[in-house]
């Protein structure tokens, strides 16, 4: 099984967002469910369920994301969790591919899946 790097490009189609703390001080939490349109090495889509930290000076998130589609020629579903940080201007994103959450032709998918640019899944895989 050969390593394989893509970026898959994504539209946001639905964004549910719902405050579950704010405080006087501190950073707002948030919970949001996002429902994505994936295109190009990706084709299908992804809904993901999301807790976020929005403060003035950074902020971050935690994902878990569920993809149907077609990867590689090939059709199924596998989750990612992924997350990211703000510091200011600089972001950092984290991310893996759930072990044995591949299904269909997908089964025994694996790797790394982060967010580095806008709108943009890039996946480190093997299948």
């Amino acid at each position: 099984m050969a390593e394989r790097t893509i970026k898959a490009g994504f539209e946001i189609v639905k964004f549910d967002e719902s405050v579950y703390e704010e405080p006087v001080e501190g950073p707002k939490l948030t919970r949001v469910t996002i429902h994505k349109r994936y295109r190009g090495e990706i084709e299908g889509t992804g809904v993901a369920e999301v807790l976020t930290v929005q403060g003035a000076g950074g902020g971050g998130y935690v994902a878990s994301e569920r993809i149907e589609g077609v990867l590689d020629g090939r059709r199924g579903t596998f989750v990612i969790q992924h997350g990211g940080l703000a510091d200011g201007p600089d972001q950092s994103s984290y991310g893996n591919i759930i072990p044995n959450s591949g299904t269909g032709e997908l089964a025994g998918i694996s790797g790394q899946a982060m967010e580095f640019e806008f709108q943009v899944l890039t996946l480190v895989y093997t299948l």
